[in-house]
């Protein structure tokens, strides 16, 4: 095992599970953890060959075909939680007590395969499976015309789990630990963008059974994507459209408007001009920073409790938890850097107590949104909600 120390004394232990995938412990400063971690000793099957994706000709976008994803755990029992430490009953996938865990998912949609590198030299760094022709050459590769095209699913899946515990989400989760899991997203980002044929890492968190959540257990996911994905693709040409300082502009307008939700020195919550769910808060650094391994300390300090206030905020607006999904979008890996900022998109399809948004037909078949709430009324709600979760414990 190796180890090395991160931003805000954050701890990195690097080992691999029984089937070879990677697993990292990312320990809290002042850890009451040891140093040690024990040895995965399962007999697991080998994994399942890389995913293969189709190009779908009518819009230019790569679906990717993981049967395997087939097989993944379905709501288990809390005796059988998969991301919980192993236990002489509970074969899971971590072998060790830990504050945060990272892990390669055993059924991915994209990996373990990597593209070969350049000249075609072998470029496993961790010791994966290697693939060659049927990778992406290169995005030129993958905006060619044809019917029939498919190309190998490159790229790694990586569970994120914020804590042993068996049920919570982010927002559940101490200043301290908000933060180790900020500076997990900036390592595994520089990490993963390091990977031949990964062009775009999306960090996320589902939360809730009504967005599909099948573990209760406090949990994200990195995807790195072996394309740029169709909502980047889009917002690539929007700022061609509409000017490079886009972000800038944007953050501008919203801050000069009624639609902000709280704002610190380094980062603006609001709800956006044009918002398509009933619940949609975008968060946003003051700086241009192009993914989270650019953020500085100071950032990554203040977005800790920042980031619990919106969580614990939108839990506050009923009395029971608000499903959603905390999208942080990055810059792709090669393009659009100096243009493209990192922000979180957080939706949820909560539109009452008791009823949720579920995309008709003219949402899901022709992206044509019609929104319920006023982003104005959405954001006065919001920010009474946001004010009234308590300084003292953040």
């Amino acid at each position: 095992m190796t180890s090395q120390t991160l931003g805000a004394g954050v701890v990195k232990r690097s080992t691999r599970l029984a089937d070879g995938r990677e697993l990292i412990y990312y320990d809290d400063p002042g850890t009451t953890l040891g140093p040690e971690r024990a040895i995965d000793a399962r007999e697991l099957a080998p994994r399942p060959d890389t995913a293969t994706m189709r190009r779908d000709v009518l819009t230019g976008d790569w679906v990717s075909v993981a049967a395997a994803r087939q097989n993944r755990a379905f709501l288990p029992p809390a005796e059988l939680d998969p991301l919980a430490p192993q236990t002489p009953t509970n074969p899971s996938e971590i072998p060790s007590r830990y504050d945060v865990a990272v892990f390669e998912n055993k059924s991915p949609s994209f990996g373990p395969a990597l593209a070969v590198a350049h000249g075609d030299a072998p470029a496993g760094p961790l010791g994966e499976a290697l693939i060659g022709t049927d990778a992406p050459r290169d995005l030129d590769d993958l905006a060619a015309p044809g019917l029939g095209r498919t190309r190998t699913s490159v790229g790694r899946c990586e569970v994120v789990c914020f804590s042993p515990e068996h049920s919570g989400s982010f927002g559940s989760l101490t200043p301290t630990r908000a933060r180790t899991i900020i500076e997990t997203w900036a390592d595994r980002t520089a990490a993963l963008s390091a990977l031949p044929g990964v062009e775009q890492v999306f960090p996320f968190e589902n939360r809730g059974e009504a967005i599909g959540v099948t573990l209760p257990h406090p949990h994200g996911q990195i995807y790195a994507y072996p394309y740029i994905t169709p909502r980047t693709t889009s917002l690539l040409a929007s700022i061609d459209r509409e000017g490079p300082d886009l972000f800038a502009r944007i953050l501008d307008f919203e801050r000069a408007g009624d639609r902000v939700i709280h704002a610190g020195e380094h980062w603006t919550a609001f709800v956006p001009f044009a918002a398509r769910w009933p619940i949609e808060i975008h968060l946003l650094p003051h700086r241009h920073v192009a993914d989270f391994a650019e953020t500085t300390d100071a950032e990554r300090d203040e977005l800790a409790p920042l980031y619990l206030r919106l969580l614990r905020g939108i839990d506050a607006l009923y009395d029971s938890p608000t499903p959603y999904i905390a999208a942080w979008h990055q810059a792709p890996v090669h393009r659009g850097r100096d243009t493209a900022r990192l922000h979180l998109q957080l939706t949820s399809p909560r539109r009452a107590a008791d009823k949720l948004k579920f995309l008709a037909g003219s949402e899901a078949a022709m992206g044509a949104w019609i929104g319920d709430i006023p982003p104005e009324t959405a954001a006065a709600r919001l920010r009474e909600a946001v004010a009234s979760v308590p300084e003292e414990t953040l």
